[in-house]
This record gives structure tokens, sequence and C-alpha cells, in this order.
């Protein structure tokens, strides 16, 4: 097996069945744009994928003089399918406030946010009727909801308000997934932020976990191949710092070790130690108001 990072995500995006070309060209719409108190809001409509089209939303932090940092905002799951993007202006019950649209800007910081297959107004379909179409047609949701968020990044990195040497991606639950695989995948992310989700696969299994995620999180193959640790050795050494409850049905104590253990050496061999921190909290699926501040000065010290 090769260790080469270019190989090891070539094989990595190989395991996400049959996706549109990477390099197709993305046509963007803007539909509205509006001044908030603490950013302008441009809403969106991408064509990433050929398929269907994908609502975003674009934040610009008002007064700052671009180009900006950015960051690649991932929604969670919580089987809330009607919130999708708009997590990123008005957040959810898990996460502190403000919402990360206004703590962002605050910052400083740009943010986009798509709407994933399933949720908000790609919500016409269920989760399991898209799983199963896709199934049969040699897709993979998992993998296309990555390929959406990869081209996402393309259409984030062309902006000329957006520098490209300052993007970062973040998220909650299901939205630490994805930027842990974006990360891992696309070394443009130059900073992840992954909050209460790095799990363990075999640490899920051995705890009985399985079903605490829906089957759009399962990858046929993939543990033949990775582990939750090898694919985010494929970040190091960018500035990664992942957070997670103790009392966390989905990121059992077990698998933050290894993970921890392991992740310590990469960064360690790769020259930069302080790159990755793992924070362990009294708490369970949830962001705390120290989780919040600790994200924030990671962002300010590496974006």
């Amino acid at each position: 097996m090769s260790q080469d990072p270019a190989a090891r995500r070539a094989e990595l995006l190989s395991l996400l069945g049959d996706l549109p070309p990477r390099n197709r060209p993305i046509h963007a719409e803007r539909v509205a744009r509006e001044t908030r108190p603490h950013y302008t809001l441009e809403t969106w409509v991408l064509d990433l994928n050929g398929l269907e089209p994908v609502p975003a939303y674009l934040t610009l932090p008002r007064d700052a003089a671009g180009p900006l940092p950015a960051i690649l905002y991932n929604h969670a799951h919580g089987s809330d399918y009607a919130l999708g993007k708009d997590e990123l202006l008005n957040g959810r019950a898990l996460l502190q406030r403000p919402p990360y649209a206004e703590a962002l800007a605050r910052e400083g910081i740009a943010a986009l946010c798509i709407d994933h297959w399933a949720f908000g107004a790609r919500s016409t379909r269920t989760e399991s009727a898209i799983f199963k179409q896709m199934l049969w047609e040699g897709r993979v949701m998992w993998g296309m909801m990555v390929y959406d968020s990869l081209h996402a990044l393309d259409f984030l990195v062309e902006r000329p308000d957006v520098d490209p040497d300052r993007i970062g991606t973040l998220g909650l639950s299901m939205g630490s997934t994805m930027a842990w695989w974006v990360a891992a995948l696309d070394p443009r992310v130059k900073v992840c932020v992954d909050i209460c989700c790095l799990s363990d696969y075999q640490a899920l299994i051995e705890t009985g976990a399985l079903d605490r995620h829906g089957v759009y999180y399962y990858v046929p193959g993939l543990l033949k191949h990775f582990t939750t640790a090898g694919i985010n050795a494929l970040i190091a050494p960018r500035p990664h710092l992942a957070l997670a409850g103790e009392h966390d049905p989905l990121t059992p104590p077990a698998g933050l070790e290894r993970i921890d253990a392991a992740l310590r050496d990469v960064y360690a061999a790769a020259g930069a130690p302080e790159a990755w921190r793992l924070l362990r909290y009294d708490c369970g699926h949830e962001e705390t108001p120290a989780m919040r501040a600790e994200i924030l000065a990671f962002l300010r010290r590496w974006l």
C-alpha cells in the first residue's frame, strides 16, 4: 500500500463510487443579496454535479478588506432535513450562539455553506430513497456529498474576494465528518476544525453504535483500505483541531485515544506537533462555550 499522500488521496476518492468529472465547469447564479448587521448575505444556486441544483449561502463580513479568509462550513444532520444550510445563519440547538455566520464575520472571515443531498431545499426526496437510487446507479451517497463539497470549494477559491491561501473547513456532527474528509482529500484546505464527530470506525463497531449514523455515512469497502486515523493523517501537517465530548456515543473514548495517538505520531514526524490538537470535554454530542472559544482562537492563530 502506497504511503504517498497524493496516491492515498486518489485511493480514498476511488472508494466513493461513480462521481461526475472532477473538472466539470461550475455554473453559479446569485439570486439574492442583502445586508445584515455583521455580514452581507448572498444566496446562490450552484450547478456542482450536473444532476440537481445546489442552493448555497455565502456570507461576507461587512467593512472587511479582501481578499478574505474563508470557511467552507458544513451543516449537521440531526434528522433535521429542513434545516440544511440555514444552520450557518440561524444555528441549531447543539451549537453555541451566535450562529457561525455572525461569529465568523466578527473575525473577518467569509463563509460558504451548501445544502447537501436530502437537506434544505434538496429535501424533496428522503435520505433513504436517494441512497437506494444511488446504490443502483453505482454511486455512493457519501461520495456524492463529498463531491459537492469539493466542487463548492472550487467555487470559493475562484472568487476574487477570497484568499485561496487562507481557506478552512468547519462543522458539527455530519459537518464534522465532512470537514475532515474534505481536508484529507483537498490540500487547498489550510485549516480543519471538527466538532463532535471524529469517530473511530472500529470503536463504533465495538460499541454497537453503527445505527447512530444514517445510511449516508457508509462507504462500501472503506475499512479494507482506511481507518479513521488513516484518513485524517492525510491532513498533516496542516492545522487540525478536533473537539469531542467524553459522553458522546458517536466518539467512543477508546477510539479517540487511538486516533490521538496515531495523529500525534504523524504530526511529530511531519515536524508540526503543535498543529494537531484533540480536546475532550465533560459533555455529550454538543458544542460548549469552551469549545467555541477554542475554535475561534485556533482560527485566529492559523487562518
